[in-house]
């Protein structure tokens, strides 16, 4: 049974059977964890610092958190791990789940060695402190290792991995982490969607039984990246808030869970595992992913500890993010060598930096419904391979990237025609198809190699610098066809090996997550990929929701964000080039439009914002994201300060026609507060189309200077403008 643990190199500070009570402290977040005894540790308290606690105060605050009995329960005390168990009277979701032909359902594990230690963990990123906890359960015959982390930024991670001692099979059904969070905590923020809308956001109360967000589609077009809960009415800048995250890209289960009579409310989350999928022969083991979970006052800040980690680790992009052109909306399949050619002058011409070939490119692929699979170029349609356009695109200056759909076969592909049974499948049948596609079974070894050398040998013959890498389906009944099992925590392990591979073969190529857009963009994905493709929606007005969603995970270095058609091709909406361009501009930017039939005035303005997004990119792409609560529905205000608080570029976003006109006073919020700014329009997010007979406002044209408390808590007046409109504001520290 392949596992996904790995080997710290932290440095142990103490080894010992019962630490007691350990308080982690990093960046502003306390986690009390009571090791004590030889049953699983429990969070005491996670959450804001606590400051500096004496050791007497911490046994102090573990033992006024342990709960009386109460009438209709057991005789002793129900006390919640990190890892729940039925043995000490917990009946709210199980940590483990799983028996071994019927017996062994539940565990009782007794915890034979802590390990406390500091450092850097196998990736290089800092850990402030790191807490293993060894335990086996005898009768059971399971040993268990519980991890838990909590990052220099405030990043609490934590995962288990279970090991079948001896014995018959024992068959995991789930492992599931939990973190408890207080009462509080009594609104719950997640997020939903479907293809070309992802990330929308729904809030409820946090009531009693299990709020559960399962997917099963192996990516999560309509599943959540967070589960947040929190003080009710909590926003971006303030109120108490807890969220979890799976870094998993396969199934997963997220839920918040109020368990009863004890009113006891935690937030858990695991591999969604299918029937049958983890089952361990003696010495074998499955490790769950990492959960991830974040503690903030307000949403900013836990996003923060997020985007911090990720920067922090060093395979995190350095360089700086090269706009691009992806030529899909632009040409489709219609790949005419003259039209790429003038689509890539056209780009360059404009400033871009990057120009990405898109699907249609490989043999038999003049439409969706065949040639997935047979990943060697079209001599129909490129009867000199690549190297005409690839040729071009380098002399010009750019870089050249490729698309790819590595997992998915059409069934009409010499590939499928010659391994029929390399398609993931079950009962003898073939799972209904979707985008005239099925999927390949990457955890059979042919199929794994047939895959990576084609790529490995296009990437070989070809100056590529960029992998899109799409995954356009969802794994439905996806089973391996000698065996019929379930195969989709197989297939996403084998997915990952491939990710590793080639990138280990190819060291100076970028890959980007796609999933028809945003299916596939959490901490697994991203720890092998440099951005994600936030959604096949490039609707500049979606892309307001999507994009805020999305980036609660994702920093906008890692979220590609392109400037699309005047007319949307998903939505059919109309937009403004400076609405499509300030929008792009806050993520990796790039282009997704026929630069070729766009005016003159049209690309001059594109190179505009090329130019303003290649200047500031360094501020974007290292700064501190910031939304403020504006209290107008129809008015959005986000920006990014930079690390030091000396700049900051913001916008005022009208998604819709507000009740008040003008709008009123916005606030501008995570600035120096005794810092004096000079506040401008920025080009060329500065052109403002106010509605009929109305006035900017009279800073608009010469600026204003005012401190970062008075734009913080005062705020200043906003232009009134037509809806779907954006202006930047740039701001300067004196």
């Amino acid at each position: 049974m392949t596992t996904q643990m790995s080997t710290s190199t932290t440095t142990p500070d103490a080894r010992s059977t019962a630490p007691g009570l350990l308080h982690l402290r990093a960046a502003g977040v306390s986690l009390v964890l009571d090791t004590s005894g030889d049953r699983l540790p429990r969070v005491v308290h996670w959450g804001a610092d606590l400051g500096d606690v004496p050791a007497s105060e911490l046994e102090a605050l573990g033992a006024t958190s342990v709960p009386p009995v109460a009438s209709g329960t057991t005789d002793e005390p129900v006390q919640l791990s990190l890892l729940p168990e039925q043995s000490v009277g917990w009946l709210g979701t199980p940590g483990v789940t799983g028996h071994r032909d019927g017996a062994d359902f539940s565990t009782a594990f007794a915890v034979t060695d802590v390990e406390v230690a500091h450092g850097i963990d196998r990736d290089g990123a800092p850990v402030a402190h790191r807490v293993v906890v060894r335990a086996h359960d005898e009768a059971a015959r399971l040993g268990l290792v519980l991890e838990l982390e909590l990052l220099v930024d405030g990043l609490v991670r934590t995962r288990a991995e279970v090991t079948n001692l001896g014995g018959a099979v024992f068959t995991v059904s789930g492992v599931d982490v939990t973190l408890p969070v207080p009462r509080e905590a009594d609104e719950i923020l997640d997020f939903t969607g479907r293809h070309l809308r992802e990330r929308s956001p729904q809030r409820h109360a946090f009531v009693a039984g299990t709020h559960l967000r399962e997917s099963r589609r192996a990516r999560s077009h309509d599943g959540t990246l967070l589960l947040t809960a929190g003080r009710r009415g909590f926003g971006y800048r303030s109120g108490e808030v807890w969220g979890v995250h799976v870094a998993w890209s396969g199934n997963t289960r997220t839920f918040a869970e109020q368990a009863m009579p004890q009113g006891v409310r935690v937030l858990g989350a695991g591999e969604l595992l299918l029937a049958g999928e983890v089952r361990l022969a003696e010495g074998e083991s499955y490790a769950s992913p990492w959960v991830y979970g974040s503690y903030g006052d307000g949403l900013d800040e836990l996003s923060h500890r997020f985007h911090a980690y990720l920067r922090s680790r060093p395979q995190h992009p350095r360089t700086p993010r090269k706009s691009l052109i992806n030529v899909w909306e632009a040409v489709y399949f219609d790949h005419d060598l003259e039209r790429l050619k003038a689509l890539a002058d056209a780009a360059a011409a404009a400033g871009i930096e990057r120009y990405v070939l898109d699907d249609g490119w490989f043999r038999g692929r003049r439409d969706d419904t065949a040639g997935l699979g047979d990943w060697t170029v079209d001599a129909d349609v490129w009867p000199d391979g690549l190297h005409p356009l690839a040729d071009h695109v380098t002399g010009l200056g750019l870089e050249l990237g490729l698309w790819f759909e590595p997992e998915m076969v059409n069934p009409d592909s010499d590939l499928a025609r010659a391994h029929p049974e390399w398609i993931l499948q079950t009962g003898n049948r073939l799972p209904p198809e979707a985008r005239h596609q099925q999927v390949l079974d990457l955890a059979h070894p042919g199929a794994w190699d047939h895959v990576f050398g084609q790529i490995d040998a296009i990437l070989t013959e070809y100056p590529i610098g960029y992998v899109k890498w799409d995954h356009n389906r969802d794994l439905i009944e996806a089973g391996h066809t000698a065996s019929g099992a379930a195969g989709v925590h197989a297939q996403t392990l084998a997915t990952y090996r491939l990710l590793d591979a080639l990138r280990a073969a190819h060291p100076g190529v970028e890959f980007e997550s796609c999933s028809g857009g945003g299916g596939r963009a959490d901490l697994g994905i991203l720890e092998r990929t440099e951005r994600i493709w936030a959604s096949d929606c490039i609707d500049a007005l979606e892309r307001q929701t999507i994009e805020a969603g999305t980036g609660l995970l994702v920093p906008p270095e890692m979220l590609g964000s392109h400037i699309g058609s005047p007319v949307s091709h998903t939505t059919g909406r109309r937009h403004e080039l400076s609405f499509r361009g300030a929008t792009a501009f806050f993520g990796h930017l790039g282009i997704e439009w026929d630069l070729t039939s766009a005016t003159d005035d049209e690309r001059a303005e594109v190179a505009r914002w090329v130019e303003a997004y290649q200047e500031h990119r360094l501020l974007l792409h290292h700064g501190r994201t910031v939304r403020a609560d504006d209290p107008d529905p129809a008015l959005r205000v986000h920006g990014v300060v930079a690390r030091d608080a000396r700049e900051a570029i913001f916008a005022v976003v009208q998604v819709a026609t507000g009740v008040w006109a003008p709008p009123g006073r916005v606030r501008l919020p995570g600035l120096d507060p005794a810092a004096t700014y000079e506040v401008r329009p920025l080009p060329p997010g500065d052109e403002v189309v106010p509605g009929h007979g109305e006035a900017l406002p009279p800073w608009w044209t010469r600026g204003t200077r005012l401190s970062g408390r008075a734009l913080a808590v005062a705020g200043l007046q906003a232009p009134n403008q037509f809806p779907e409109r954006t202006v930047l504001l740039h701001l300067t520290a004196l």
